[in-house]
């Protein structure tokens, strides 16, 4: 039988499961908690970045906490992302309703990658509204100095909450969970990217296909991925789109071969341009001159 108190989680949701509900539910249950969840936004991310939120609307953040507030009365609960103003009165009208013992908020406006959570005005609503009812708000101090990221206070507020579940007074909580966040690896919640290698990947298929394709969806499919993901690469990686890699691939060809006594129309036929019209279009919008003004100099 387990004994320890059920608790809520109250946060966003995060595709990787770096951080949101997904981490809560493995951190607590690693432990050997008891958790449930209350779901505030959906997003659309991976291990590069959020690119699009879908806040739920309050009614139905109300009807989450409800259903587990009138059948497992949770104890302790733990506030995460909450981005809507509506939202946050909600949960604040919800805590004072049913008086869980334990409310812990981690306020991180920011994630790993430095995508803004928390509209300036939603942290003020929280802090008008959420703050004043818990029981324990952790502050930067809270993390350990050389890890002080939003997968770790969400690693951190997730243990704190278990060892409360347990009958732990707050200091003893506070002590076990960050005895027990020290145990990871530094950058332990950072994300296990494959970006650089496919990046590189993109590279080496430049190099080998530019004088046949200068579109950016051909390399995309040729790397099993969507041309979205593929420019969230390549500016994580390089800060550049893939299309500039590509042109700037193709240009330097161009270059090389203006400077041999190929014809025009041939080095159009070998870099897969369709006539030497389109080769001379090409190239004047990527440096305002024509190919053949730079070869008279």
């Amino acid at each position: 039988m387990n004994n320890k108190q059920t608790i809520l989680a109250i946060t966003g949701s995060d595709g990787t499961g770096g951080s949101g509900i997904q981490a809560d539910i493995r951190c607590i249950c690693e432990l050997g908690g008891t958790v449930t969840s209350v779901v505030t936004s959906i997003t659309v991310q991976n291990t590069l970045g959020i690119q699009e939120f879908y806040d739920l609307p309050a009614a139905i953040v109300r009807k989450q906490i409800e259903a587990i507030f009138n059948d497992l009365q949770p104890q302790i609960v733990k506030i995460g992302l909450v981005r809507r103003i509506d939202v946050v009165a909600t949960i604040a009208e919800m805590m004072q309703k049913y008086h869980p013992r334990y409310i812990i908020y981690a306020p991180v406006q920011t994630s790993t990658h430095g995508d803004q959570l928390v509209e300036p005005q939603v942290f003020s609503a929280i802090k008008e509204q959420i703050i004043p009812l818990c029981t324990i708000v952790l502050e930067p101090s809270d993390l350990p100095s050389a890890i002080r990221l939003h997968g770790q206070a969400n690693q951190l507020s997730a243990a704190l909450a278990y060892y409360l579940s347990c009958g732990e007074n707050t200091n003893e909580a506070m002590l076990h969970a960050r005895t027990y966040l020290s145990q990871f690896p530094k950058g332990y919640t950072e994300d296990s990217s494959r970006s650089g290698e496919l990046y590189n990947l993109f590279l080496d298929a430049v190099d080998r296909f530019h004088h046949l394709y200068s579109d950016v969806a051909f390399y995309a499919e040729q790397l099993g991925v969507s041309a979205r993901y593929l420019g969230q690469v390549t500016r994580h990686v390089a800060n550049r789109s893939p299309k500039s890699i590509i042109d700037e691939r193709i240009m330097e060809e161009i270059s090389t071969m203006l400077g041999t006594n190929k014809p025009l129309k041939e080095i159009a036929g070998l870099l897969g341009f369709s006539s030497q019209a389109h080769l001379s279009r090409y190239y004047k919008k990527q440096t305002g001159k024509a190919p053949s003004e730079v070869r008279k100099r």
